[in-house]
């Protein structure tokens, strides 16, 4: 079970031990791996999803607007430059030294915990690095060590700092330093407002900080801990995983079940992805015992099949070569999630949307339950509605479990 927290450790901490549940019980081998450097493939994914939606905009799938916004997108991921005012207010103002050994820092280590990162946020961070402060690596790339001892060493000049206390306890997570990540957590929590959005969060991976810390056992501390995180957020993803998989290694399959079900209602991307397979480790294991178990919706596929046509009384007004548009949005959204390109004598046609016709790993078919799903006939070739384009919408449609193909006609006028 070691080998599926330190793969999870990876990619997300709220994700950790969901993949590989049937090492649970080998949880004792000694941790051999070490977490490897992201950031050039963090540059090349960058450089190949910024190539995938330049290719979409030049075959007319993408309107400038919309390559714009998703291009933005993309950028903010690579440099994890989100907004500084979403954090707590008054509570993360740092020196200029500590900035830069916080985005070194950012720009090294894979961040455990997704959402909480934006939240805090590194836009501050970048806008002052260029301003030429102080480099105290003399303009070398240091090493991670070397990282994370000037972290440590600003953060004993400048305490009040949840912000560097947070990356560093996620740094000593990701080094299977639990102890010291649980410490770190501590300190967060010690520094943030009780009614700060985050504050739950945190106050979750502290609950596995030292679930991991006591040897991955559910001691009386971790209980505590866990009660008082469920107290203030009953869907907190993180102690609902640290359930399921005590529950796991004790066999029993049904609340591990529950338990990870009820976590995927906030989960979504990887996390999601994550607690699915453990979802489908418990369902097997209860199947095995000759257990009845009902169809699981969340394990189902992401996909939609929609069969396209057109009014009889609009086809008169549109010509073969014209453009249509397939796609589905979150419902009352704007980017598409899925979308596809044919041609007025293709009608009618039978369309699958799914998560290979994404925009952007980010914005995906799966990471929503309900989409609206439409179809539009563009006379000047562009994927943006224009007035006298014919259109149809279906909505809301279901994106797991839906069977059946949908009947999606196109017989409205963009006014």
């Amino acid at each position: 079970m070691i080998e599926l927290w330190i793969g999870i450790a990876l990619l997300t901490l709220l994700a950790v031990a969901f993949v590989y549940l049937p090492f649970l019980r080998a949880r004792k081998q000694i941790l051999g791996e070490q977490v490897e450097d992201r950031s050039q493939q963090n540059v090349d994914i960058f450089k190949e999803r910024l190539a995938e939606l330049e290719q979409e905009r030049a075959s007319g799938n993408l309107d400038e607007s919309d390559f714009a916004a998703l291009k933005t997108e993309l950028e903010r991921n690579l440099l994890t430059d989100v907004d500084q005012k979403q954090a707590t207010q008054g509570k993360l103002a740092v020196t200029t030294q500590v900035l830069i050994t916080i985005t070194i820092l950012a720009l090294m280590i894979p961040v455990a915990s997704i959402g909480m990162y934006s939240v805090f946020g590194r836009s501050a961070d970048l806008e002052l690095s260029m301003q030429q402060p102080k480099d105290p690596f003399n303009g070398q790339q240091p090493t991670l060590e070397q990282a994370i001892a000037q972290l440590e060493k600003e953060l004993e000049i400048q305490p009040e700092n949840p912000e560097g206390w947070f990356l560093l306890s996620t740094t000593y997570m990701n080094q299977g330093r639990f102890a010291e990540g649980a410490n770190g957590f501590k300190k967060v929590l010690e520094l943030l407002p009780t009614d700060a959005p985050q504050y739950a969060s945190v106050m979750g991976q502290y609950a596995q900080a030292l679930f991991f810390a006591n040897d991955s056992k559910m001691t009386d501390e971790v209980k505590v801990q866990i009660n008082k995180t469920l107290e203030i957020e009953p869907f907190e993803i993180t102690v609902l995983g640290l359930l399921g998989i005590e529950a796991f290694e004790q066999q029993d399959y049904e609340s591990a079940l529950d338990y990870w079900l009820k976590a995927l209602r906030n989960a979504d991307g990887q996390t999601a992805d994550s607690l699915r397979s453990g979802v489908r480790k418990a369902r097997d294991e209860l199947l095995a015992q000759g257990k009845d178990v009902p169809e699981i919706p969340e394990l189902m596929e992401a996909t939609i099949q929609v069969k396209v046509s057109l009014s009889p009384e609009l086809a008169e007004q549109v010509s073969p070569e014209h453009n249509v548009f397939v796609f589905a949005r979150e419902v009352g959204g704007r980017m598409p999630l899925a979308a596809a390109k044919i041609s007025v004598a293709d009608l009618p046609a039978n369309i699958v949307l799914d998560d290979s016709m994404a925009m952007s790993p980010e914005a995906r078919l799966s990471s929503v339950p309900t989409v609206e799903v439409s179809a539009r006939i563009s006379k000047e070739g562009q994927p943006q509605a224009q007035v006298g384009d014919f259109y149809g919408t279906i909505s809301p449609v279901q994106v797991r479990g839906t069977t059946l193909p949908l009947f999606l006609v196109i017989d409205k006028v963009v006014e």
